[in-house]
């Protein structure tokens, strides 16, 4: 696997959110090698802001609007932050059991999520999820701190995922 390639293609999408002045997460979801759909945060700081259009979610979005076919247990999942519990059980809920993170999310981070401790429909994904921490983490974490140090940037400003963030050498 070519962790670190598809993991600079969901930091190229991180840093368009970045530029955007949205929080700088990116996503992309790779099928045998090939990526086939990406995401970014959307919506983190205008009047439309809300908690639904985090990377991963677009990044799903994209691929069942051009792919519904597609065999989704083939699928990893490439996001610059580690995903939050929406997006880590909406993705397992959907087939996918593949996840590679670049930042942890110190805050509210989903992959440490006791599966076994949940409903049998969660119970019985466990031996099956694959989760790789920290491919590239220098790089997105060089993102959050750009953006945790912008005064134009206020989502989660002074939060535990910003101090964390802020506080990492």
């Amino acid at each position: 696997m070519h962790h670190e390639t598809f993991m600079r293609l969901a930091l190229q999408q991180a840093k368009q959110a970045l530029a955007n002045n949205e929080f700088p997460v990116g996503a992309v979801i790779v099928s045998d090698s090939e990526p086939v759909a990406a995401g970014r945060r959307e919506n983190s700081q205008s009047d439309r802001a809300n908690e639904l259009d985090h990377a991963e979610i677009v990044a799903l979005r994209d691929l069942l609007a051009r792919r519904p076919d597609i065999d989704r247990q083939s699928l990893t999942v490439y996001s610059t932050m580690e995903p939050c519990l929406m997006c880590y059980s909406t993705m397992l809920l959907n087939g996918i059991r593949t996840f590679v993170y670049a930042y942890e999310d110190a805050m509210g981070g989903g992959t440490g999520l006791q599966l076994t401790h949940l409903a049998p429909l969660y119970q019985a994904m466990m031996p099956e999820v694959h989760i790789l921490p920290h491919v590239l983490r220098q790089e997105s974490l060089t993102l959050f701190k750009t953006f945790f140090s912008s005064p134009a940037n206020n989502y989660w400003h002074e939060s535990l995922l910003a101090e964390y963030t802020l506080a990492q050498p």
